[in-house]
């Protein structure tokens, strides 16, 4: 599993053959495997996205906002990643958690993070390369301590939250921000060569999760200059490089033929309607907003899925998923059904990538970055209040006296969510907000089974 960070629906040229970023080996893997248009994060933001990954649970069911001193996922909470190792897989995991540690101080171990939530191995960092104290861990504890002061960076010319935008704080003495995503490729490759080398009689599941093109936009001297969107199509291009370095790895290392390799976003991109008139790359391929919005392009994602000898390649699937859906999907791969308190919101597509038709997926919920709530059924989409629920500007409107209190959208009609329907269907908006509130009391997305 590759999951990169902030890259937007329209970034990669698969996605959108307007797109000025080069992506060359991310389009081979959709030239290999099937490419899904209609896939979402969890939510709109990386702590939410992440949740939902992990658990297949919709990330509004917990307080996503203690992951800075505390564990999201419970003891015992059944993860993608235990759910393999129970099934004798070696689980690893590279780059990003944010997830939450138990912290009690950076020269202590850390629980609650990867290897007490299913993984067997784990290098990486706490949160974005944005976000202070910054620090490499493996394992359960601080490689170096964050010792040293780091000052904010901005960059002349972008937003205050584009560019190579950090936050000041404290540091370890063996990390600079420029090295992070190269030493994540390497440690990915480690794993493959490793695992190629001591245990290749056993399945490996390797979660790579890249902390770009997020903030701050570090692209190496190869990459400048050589992108039509400024430097974080540069930073973008270094990304799907560092992503064909890793599939080399496996290739060389005779697993490629062997391995279901899926590639997604945590959520959409920090990306402005004055950057897209600016480079003329429209990094949301289209779709309405910007990253932590409750519209599309807050967390509709590339998603592809390359699986040798089982999905066809050069496949587009038109079929609603969500990351939460991962868990029921990889549940079926291995034979295993889950417990009735795992994964509440999670529904398999294992028979949709091997070509077979399935029943379609059932209400979708996701929360936006300000807390809007929205509920996806088929073609029709609810946000339960006015403006973007996100970044974009104005996030909230107030409803006025005759007017609609909602958005209600027939996204195959109108997928840039332009004509607003919530006064013309009424019908639809109590549908929709009824089952919207079921899922929202009874803690799980499924359907009780009938007796």
């Amino acid at each position: 599993m590759i999951l990169v960070d902030d890259m937007g629906y329209g970034d990669a040229q698969c996605y959108n053959v307007a797109s000025k970023i080069p992506t060359p080996n991310i389009n081979q893997l959709a030239r290999d495997g099937m490419r899904f248009t209609d896939a979402h994060a969890a939510g709109p933001l990386c702590h939410m996205s992440r949740y939902g990954l992990m658990t297949g649970r919709f990330p509004f069911r917990t307080d996503v906002s203690l992951w800075r001193n505390h564990p999201l996922i419970e003891a015992g909470q059944t993860t993608i990643a235990s759910l393999l190792a129970n099934k004798a897989y070696q689980t690893a995991m590279v780059g990003k958690w944010h997830l939450g540690f138990e912290e009690n101080g950076y020269d202590r171990p850390l629980p609650g993070g990867p290897v007490d939530r299913g993984f067997q191995s784990f290098f990486g960092i706490r949160a974005s390369t944005d976000i202070p104290p910054y620090f490499y861990i493996r394992g359960n504890r601080a490689v170096l301590p964050p010792t040293e002061n780091i000052e904010a960076r901005n960059t002349e010319g972008w937003s205050k939250i584009q560019g190579e935008f950090w936050r000041a704080g404290r540091i370890a003495p063996d990390m600079e921000l420029k090295d992070v995503l190269p030493r994540f490729t390497d440690e990915a490759i480690g794993v493959i060569e490793q695992h190629e080398k001591k245990s290749a009689d056993k399945p490996l599941f390797l979660y790579l999760a890249y902390p770009a093109p997020h903030t701050p936009w570090l692209p190496a001297e190869p990459f400048r200059g050589k992108s039509g969107a400024g430097m974080y199509g540069e930073f973008t291009m270094m990304v799907d490089h560092m992503i064909g370095r890793v599939l080399k790895a496996l290739k060389q290392a005779e697993m490629a033929e062997d391995t279901l390799v899926i590639f997604s976003s945590d959520n959409g991109p920090v990306w402005y309607e004055e950057d897209v008139e600016r480079f003329d790359h429209d990094s949301s391929g289209g779709l309405r907003g910007m990253k932590a919005d409750a519209w599309e392009c807050g967390h509709r994602m590339p998603f592809i899925v390359r699986w040798p000898g089982k999905v066809k390649p050069g496949t587009v699937n038109n079929r609603l998923i969500c990351f939460t859906d991962l868990l029921a999907t990889f549940g079926e791969l291995v034979g295993t059904e889950l417990s009735q308190d795992a994964g509440p919101d999670s529904f398999s597509f294992y028979k949709t990538l091997l070509g077979k038709s399935q029943p379609d997926r059932p209400t979708l919920v996701i929360k936006s970055g300000s807390g809007a709530m929205t509920a996806r059924q088929g073609p029709w989409k609810l946000i339960t209040q006015l403006g973007s629920g996100g970044f974009s500007k104005p996030s909230r409107i107030k409803a006025k006296r005759g007017g609609p209190a909602g958005q209600l959208y027939n996204l195959d009609d109108d997928l840039g969510e332009l004509n607003n329907l919530y006064d013309q269907k009424p019908d639809v908006v109590a549908r929709i907000s009824a089952e919207l509130q079921r899922i929202q009391e009874n803690g799980t997305s499924r359907l009780p089974k009938i007796q």
